[in-house]
């Protein structure tokens, strides 16, 4: 029998395409060879919505462990599917428990976790895998990441990124029938967005963007001739002339292993970060590291957010300019451009303490628009 944990490198060696560390949309694996028995939850770990759980108390029941992260773009767009089957199967057997394991050291505390979950409005039981005791156990490498376990404890089916939701659907009802012949089920869910259904289009799009001299110095993020010097403080000067997929900065920056801060204060937004990107929809991960609301001024190809291409958390002020207002460390939906096309993003503050971590960038539209 296959070792559990040496899953997820044969599902990568077989071809299975994915990319960067939230890959969506990803190619659903045949569950028919998959039956490994589940590996055991490691004791000691915080638990939300739930008073610890087993995968021995578990038995009996059908399982989904869903691996999330409160930041990642691609594991928010799955929620509404988990809720959704949350609500339908929970009196008919299944049991959905979120993994949360932090991406960023922000995440990893509790707090932030426990807000996000109710900002999200997740109900079922969540783990908080701070310590990626759950992650390491299970051999996962991946956000989102689900596996379904029978009622016996054996792992059946899996997948990673977004998408597959009537699939996972189907294999969820296949083993509720199994564990009971008798039970009654719904209809499967039809697509909840239009951009899940078949036709829908996706265009070519800016790969996500790490701003930390971990991540960020490794992929070549920061395109400023001074670059990443780790734990410093430098003083950018933006050249003005930006490639698509690379962060320019101008003012003075702290270096860190996560993130680009910054640390001065000034009467007006002196520093700036700027890209180049393309792509429909841009989100951001954002802390105020001083533990205090920062104004973040946004401007999209030199002016203020047009409305129509405004993302959830841009503001106006009386004088029509865009901003957001950032209070908690979590992901920020910037730009949902009407159309996809070639942009440039620049954000300023005159502000200490504004950590940027990452961009991600979402593509995909519906037919026709």
């Amino acid at each position: 029998m296959i070792p559990f944990r040496t899953l997820v490198p044969l599902v990568l060696a077989a071809g299975l395409a994915l990319l960067g560390a939230h890959p969506a949309p990803a190619v659903p694996v045949e569950p028919d060879p998959v039956k490994i028995p589940a590996p055991a939850l490691p004791e000691g770990q915080k638990w939300l919505n739930s008073p610890p759980l087993t995968m021995e108390k578990l038995r009996g029941k059908v399982v989904l462990v869903d691996f999330w992260e409160y930041t990642c773009v691609n594991c928010i767009r799955t929620f509404p599917y988990l809720k959704e089957w949350h609500k339908k199967y929970a009196d008919q057997g299944l049991v959905i428990l979120g993994v949360h394991t932090p991406e960023f050291k922000f995440a990893r505390e509790e707090e932030n976790v426990r807000r996000a979950a109710k900002e999200f409005g997740l109900a079922y039981p969540l783990i908080v895998d701070s310590d990626r005791a759950v992650w390491n156990a299970w051999g996962n490498q991946f956000w989102p990441a689900k596996y379904l376990v029978d009622a016996e404890g054996n792992v059946r089916y899996y997948h990673f990124g977004e998408g597959a939701y009537e699939a996972t659907e189907a294999r969820i009802q296949a083993l509720l029938k199994e564990a009971n012949p008798g039970v009654k089920l719904p209809a499967i869910t039809p697509a909840m967005r239009g951009t899940d259904k078949p036709g829908a289009v996706c265009y070519p799009v800016t790969p996500e963007l790490y701003a930390g001299f971990e991540r960020g110095g490794h992929e070549n993020t920061l395109g400023n001739a001074e670059g990443y010097r780790p734990g410093q403080v430098i003083t950018y000067r933006d050249p003005g002339k930006w490639e698509d997929g690379m962060i320019y900065l101008q003012g003075q920056w702290k270096n860190t292993p996560e993130a680009l801060v910054t640390v001065r204060s000034s009467p007006s937004p002196r520093d700036h970060l700027a890209l180049k990107y393309h792509a429909l929809e841009v989100n951001s991960v954002i802390k105020p590291e001083l533990g205090k609301p920062i104004k973040v001024w946004v401007y999209h190809d030199g002016k203020p957010v047009a409305k129509a291409d405004k993302g959830d958390d841009i503001r106006y002020d009386s004088m029509g300019r865009s901003y957001l207002l950032v209070d908690t460390p979590r992901m920020y939906q910037i730009i949902k451009n009407a159309k996809f096309g070639q942009r440039t993003l620049r954000l300023a503050t005159a502000d200490p303490g504004m950590g940027v971590y990452s961009f991600t960038f979402v593509s995909c539209t519906v037919a026709g628009k």
